[in-house]
């Protein structure tokens, strides 16, 4: 024990005192966190623009316009006609151009078929998206009251209009995201991947520092020759470190960006546990590669977005290629994030997500052993090159 606790000053001391793992691992989780959350902090967007051609100009065209204005995501941009509608969308000023025909009213009122017509900007998938959600819910509501107006003047009562009208009531509840934005998707992995990769990033890059200083020896020493020691003494600071991290993350930034965490607070926090602990392990795995720091920050910082790519939290999984997917199931990002976003999003528990959670453990595992392999080598290099420059 009095070995671990040397080790654990010692590496305190050293992260103090070098100011790039201090940045990495102290400050930058709170600054990150806070920055790339802030895009998302409106978590969906509004007011998206459409051009409007109404060619007939009739009391229900009008009503149809007024009803697109009326929603929280369109906001209407007159065009005279089809030509213009098509440049402002070419120029960037609107999203897409939405054209009413001449006859709409009148083909509508001898029920007869009236088409409108919607032309999107589909190279940005979100206002495009959006745009169409929200034109086909205010087209089928405006159609809907046609139809019920129609059926009350053949004499219909209420009850008996709105049956015709709709004649089948759909029961519409989105769970979990319920606003169904893509910020309220985004944010719970933006700030998981953020924990993820200032830790990854900062525990490779202190263990390529006692490479590059050739202090590993030193430490297998302070250690009394025991690897056990050296990984569980160096692990310490971190762990504690970024478990208050992830506390603070539920607490605060999940409250600031108005995250709701429906699952048990300790399921939460064994996984993160778990997380963290795997992170630290497989971030010295990593390290033990490099020679030199500047080259580990170099190649890791690039990692965060590939990652995120492949953990099939944008894309999902089944839909990744083969060898994607072997990659995926080989970082311990893929199980958390399954995990965490369960407990998180959906109110899941442990037990729901134990294959996760036991996809976790084994990697854990499988890197523990594997550094403890790598240690081995590297100090039995060291100890022959110091014998061969004696």
């Amino acid at each position: 024990m009095k070995e671990i606790i040397q080790i654990f000053k010692r590496e305190l001391r050293n992260v103090s005192k070098d100011s790039s793992l201090f940045l990495i691992l102290l400050l930058a989780p709170i600054l990150y966190a806070f920055m790339y959350g802030s895009i998302y902090l409106n978590k969906g967007e509004e007011k998206v623009t459409l051009a409007l051609i109404d060619d007939d100009g009739t009391s229900i065209s009008r009503t149809l316009t007024q009803q697109f204005n009326s929603t929280s995501m369109i906001e209407i941009v007159p065009a005279s006609n089809i030509a213009e509608g098509q440049e402002k969308m070419y120029q960037g000023e609107v999203q897409g151009y939405f054209y009413i025909q001449s006859g709409f009213e009148r083909n509508i009122l001898s029920q007869k078929q009236a088409n409108v017509n919607m032309v999107l900007n589909a190279s940005r998938f979100l206002p495009s998206s959006d745009l169409l959600s929200t034109a086909t819910k205010v087209c089928l509501t405006v159609g809907a009251g046609v139809r019920k107006t129609y059926f009350n003047k053949k004499g219909m009562g209420e009850d008996e209009s709105m049956k015709m009208t709709n004649p089948i009531n759909m029961d519409y509840r989105p769970l979990y995201n319920a606003s169904m934005t893509y910020g309220g998707f985004l944010l719970p992995g933006l700030l998981a991947i953020i924990l993820q990769q200032t830790l990854l990033i900062g525990v490779a890059a202190a263990f390529t520092s006692e490479r590059e200083e050739n202090k590993l020896l030193n430490l297998y020493e302070i250690s009394k020759q025991s690897i056990s020691k050296m990984i569980f003494g160096k692990s310490i600071l971190y762990f504690f470190a970024f478990m208050i991290f992830g506390l603070f993350f539920a607490v605060v930034n999940f409250s600031v960006f108005g995250v709701e965490i429906r699952g048990n607070a300790i399921d939460l926090a064994v996984i993160f546990a778990l997380f963290i602990s795997t992170i630290i392990i497989f971030g010295m795995l990593i390290g033990s590669f490099f020679k030199t720091k500047l080259f580990a920050f170099q190649v890791l910082v690039f990692s965060s977005y590939p990652i995120f790519l492949i953990t099939g939290y944008s894309m999902p999984y089944q839909a990744l290629p083969k060898f994607v997917q072997f990659l995926s199931d080989a970082l311990p990002t893929s199980p958390f994030l399954k995990t965490f976003i369960s407990i998180v999003q959906s109110g899941g528990s442990l037990s729901d997500n134990l294959p996760s959670v036991i996809h976790l453990i084994i990697l854990w595992i499988i890197f523990e052993g594997l550094l403890i392999l790598r240690i081995k080598y590297l100090v039995s290099s060291s100890v022959t090159e110091n014998k061969r420059q004696e």
